[in-house]
């Protein structure tokens, strides 16, 4: 079993405690930010803006940062791009040990990178509720890479390429077997070390995650792979699968975007997803900082200097700042609504030559904005809790005790309370935006296209195991929370509304 002090954030009281995967994940997650706070400072800056509308915000209604979940302060989500299957079978072996599985497919084809993937993010309530750290990994599918070499030269470097060290590999495997040992809770492992073997994973794992700013390639192969597709590049010339970004969320996203563009960020022009002004948020809304130019070595085996070979500088673009913003879950119905309308401002935006966010204010219109809209129409997902606990006789249909009953009578009644559920999870035109505005030009113009089989299916037998429906996820959680209100308050029933 694993020992260690909880995180402070998520501590409770200085006792020593079993560390499950959450608080595993919680510490990875604390460290991997401390790490990319070194190697990007712009980071750091998102996070203090942040960090300053969020008390703003909360200054604004009366109330104080205490007021808000503990995930709030803990979130984060990250994104990284892999090379092979291999590497992305290892991944999800990893994050599945911090309590993280695959969830969503997204086909990144759709807007012109040769890639697909998932996210991998924390399921049940507890687990959403410790720290909802989440990772949009996509891997490469070298069958859209359009040049014949170009593919052949992806795939012989990757070959090569070594993301998780021997060490780490055993520490997977003890993991899964029996479980790691921390020094906090003293002993030895099975092999007589004494050893800390649950800070040694978390080192280890986070130099996966490292920036190298040296690359494994020549400039020329990388400028070849860069022509090709700057994804490919960025993927396959450097030793390591290097984060991308790392989103904090917060409570105000067009106040982060003002604030941005006040002290001289390269923002992004406008913020991907819903329109802003609405009253109640959904899904997903994300804005980001333009992509640093970073200094790379290149290495260079023909060039000598002082009796020695040498590298070749040059730069690369990849990693930027990004921040988000999260609303409600929304069910079939509501996202099918939502994807017309984003399709319509999309048309329009195009052939009428109007601005994104004026024509998504225009679209949208049509999408409800009351929550209690949203849920008599069955656009959103809702988490529903007792409140009080009257006769049974009192609450069910036809007065008999223990029978069915209508939820808008009990929420009418004051016995039940629901809150809109936290959408977790990813909108693929909006991270293609994103992408797409930080490494430049038109992937749809260099990736080659067609059908290609069940790639879902693909990428489930590469990680080696079914990538969960998200909108089930939400449905269960629902049901759930349905079910508990039924136990609580002895009913056989609570119907909601068609």
């Amino acid at each position: 079993m694993i020992q260690q002090d909880m995180p402070s954030a998520v501590q409770n009281s200085t006792a020593r405690a079993p560390v499950d995967a959450d608080a595993l994940r919680t510490r990875f997650v604390q460290q991997l930010s401390d790490m990319y706070r070194d190697e990007v400072p712009l980071y750091g800056d998102l996070v203090d803006i942040v960090r300053t509308v969020d008390a703003s915000v909360l200054a604004s209604r009366s109330l104080d940062p205490s007021s808000l979940p503990v995930r709030h302060s803990l979130e984060r989500h990250g994104a990284i791009r892999l090379g092979t299957a291999q590497e992305m079978r290892q991944m999800a072996r990893l994050f599945r040990i911090m309590g993280m599985h695959p969830v969503g497919y997204y086909d990144l084809q759709i807007v012109g990178f040769p890639l697909h993937g998932t996210a991998f993010r924390p399921v049940s309530e507890r687990s959403l509720s410790a720290n909802p750290f989440r990772v949009f990994t996509t891997v490469l599918r070298p069958c859209r890479i359009a040049s014949p070499s170009v593919r052949q030269l992806a795939e012989s470097i990757l070959s090569k390429r070594q993301l998780f060290s021997p060490r780490l590999v055993e520490l997977m495997a003890k993991a899964e077997r029996t479980g790691l040992r921390s020094r906090a809770c003293g002993g030895e492992d099975d092999d007589g070390n004494d050893g800390d073997e649950v800070e040694e994973f978390i080192s280890e794992s986070i130099k996966i995650f490292k920036w190298h700013s040296r690359s494994t390639v020549p400039l020329s192969t990388y400028l070849s792979l860069l022509r090709e597709h700057p994804m490919v590049a960025d993927i396959v010339c450097f030793p390591s699968a290097h984060i991308n970004h790392l989103t904090p969320r917060t409570l105000d996203i067009d106040a982060v975007q003002d604030e941005m563009i006040r002290r001289g960020l390269p923002a992004k022009e406008c913020i991907e997803g819903p329109p802003a002004g609405r009253k109640c948020e959904i899904l997903l809304r994300q804005t980001s900082f333009r992509a640093l130019q970073e200094r790379v070595t290149f290495v260079e085996e023909k060039v000598e200097r002082n009796g020695g070979c040498q590298g070749v500088d040059g730069t690369h673009t990849a990693r930027f700042g990004e921040v988000e913003q999260r609303g409600a879950a929304v069910t079939k119905k509501g996202r099918e609504l939502y994807d017309r309308l984003l399709m319509s401002a999309m048309r329009m935006k195009e052939t009428a030559g109007r601005r994104m966010d004026e024509a998504l204010r225009e679209t949208f219109a049509e999408y409800p904005d009351d929550w209690e809209t949203l849920r008599k129409d069955g656009l959103v997902f809702f988490r529903y809790r007792v409140r009080a606990k009257p006769a049974a006789a009192q609450l069910s249909l036809g007065g008999e005790s223990g029978a069915a009953a209508r939820m808008e009578d009990l929420i009418r009644a004051g016995v039940v309370e629901c809150e809109p559920i936290t959408y977790e999870d990813f909108l693929p035109f909006s991270a293609a935006g994103i992408f797409t505005s930080n490494l430049g030009g038109d992937g749809r113009k260099i990736c080659k296209t067609g059908a290609n089989g069940d790639t879902r299916a693909e990428l489930e037998a590469v990680i080696g195991q079914p990538v969960l429906c998200e909108t089930e996820l939400y449905h269960g959680l629902q049901n759930a929370s349905v079910e508990e209100c039924e136990r609580e308050l002895g009913l056989k029933e609570i119907l909601l509304p068609a």
